[in-house]
């Protein structure tokens, strides 16, 4: 079993960037394909960025490409989502997920943290 906590999110003004961070318990992190995804007020989950078990694929929809970076550290069992040029419409509740599966889709994780708050406002 895989526990995930997220954190770094927080207020940010537009065009700001902020790093979250997702910090995993268990011996088995490195077998773990990771998402992160967000949720906004009144909308669905949908996915952000995905990366392997080893770092060496990462998973990018086109409207993250250019401003969003997904990085992991499996030495510390950590997980990152860079975030630049934030906007307005990026506000939303911020999710890290795990899964054996390819991390793009809500339905194929098998863990998720509990989420940070990411409120991009001026």
């Amino acid at each position: 079993q895989v526990q995930l906590v997220e954190s770094g999110g927080g207020l940010v003004l537009p065009g700001g960037s902020l790093r979250l961070t997702c910090a995993a318990s268990g011996r088995t992190f490195a077998s773990y394909a990771m998402g992160w995804f967000r949720q906004a007020p009144g909308k669905e989950r949908e996915f952000v960025l995905g990366i392997s078990s080893t770092g060496g694929t990462t998973y990018y929809p086109g409207s993250a490409k250019g401003r969003f970076t997904i990085s992991r550290d499996n030495a510390k069992n950590t997980v990152y989502l860079q975030m630049n040029s934030l906007k307005p419409e990026d506000t939303a509740v911020y999710f890290c997920a795990a899964t054996r599966n390819i991390p793009t889709m809500t339905g194929a994780m098998d863990y998720w943290g509990k989420g940070t708050l990411v409120t991009v406002s001026s």
